[in-house]
């Protein structure tokens, strides 16, 4: 049993890094993507509405394969064509950070859009009689109302998001549910699959509990 634990918490460490890498750069990257998606430039408009609509349309999986594979198979190709000896080889776990974030920069993105344009239009233009510039409007007026307002939608797709990581084993990395289902194959027993099911109980607990403490902060009028 405390084999079992030990190899467990490895594979949770695992899961919580990929977990906290893909917050940490998705979060911000999803703000110029929000950005190229309400432009008025309609060629840039067009192409990250394209690329939210491949991303949120093929199963996340897929993009793991992809961004793993994908580079090796391109030089293959480019090799073969042009009698190159290119090589691209990258680590499994940044392969999957990078999927993991450039999915849920999509996602993070149009929860802003959401909450932006959520905002009554009549607030910019108050804003633009009382003196304030475009700057002054979004980050002083706008953003802090956004913000309370996507909180319930961010905090479902971080709890999503604590599931997907179980997603990365497809390209071998090694997080909380291979290193169960290895455990299980190897003890001929049911309990590893049980221990990781409350491993993940208990991180999407605290992240919903952190999101219940951030709503009641922000929460002014109640």
């Amino acid at each position: 049993m405390i084999k079992m634990l030990h190899a467990m918490l490895q594979g949770t460490a695992t899961s919580l890094e990929v977990f906290f890498l893909t917050l940490l750069f998705a979060v911000p990257l999803a703000l110029p993507v929000t950005a190229g998606r309400m432009t008025k430039n309609r060629i840039l408009s067009t192409v990250t509405k394209i690329f939210l609509l491949i991303i949120r349309g093929t199963p996340l999986m897929l993009q793991l394969l992809v961004v793993y594979f994908g580079p090796s198979l391109l030089c293959i190709w480019i090799n073969k064509e042009f009698g190159t000896n290119i090589r691209v080889t990258w680590p499994r776990f940044l392969a999957a950070n990078v999927a993991l974030i450039i999915n849920y920069a999509a996602y993070f993105a149009e929860i802003y859009r959401g909450g932006i344009e959520s905002i009554p239009q009549g607030q910019y233009e108050a804003a633009k009689v009382l003196g304030y510039t475009k700057n002054q409007t979004f980050f002083y007026i706008i953003l802090p109302q956004v913000v309370k307002r996507i909180i319930p939608a961010m905090g479902n797709e971080v709890i999503t998001l604590v599931k997907d990581t179980a997603l990365v084993q497809v390209i071998g990395v090694s997080e909380l549910l291979r290193v169960a289902q290895e455990t299980q194959s190897r003890l001929f027993s049911f309990m590893p699959l049980f221990v990781a099911g409350v491993f993940y109980f208990i991180m999407n607990w605290i992240v919903e509990a952190v999101f219940v403490q951030i709503e009641k902060k922000l929460a002014y009028y109640k």
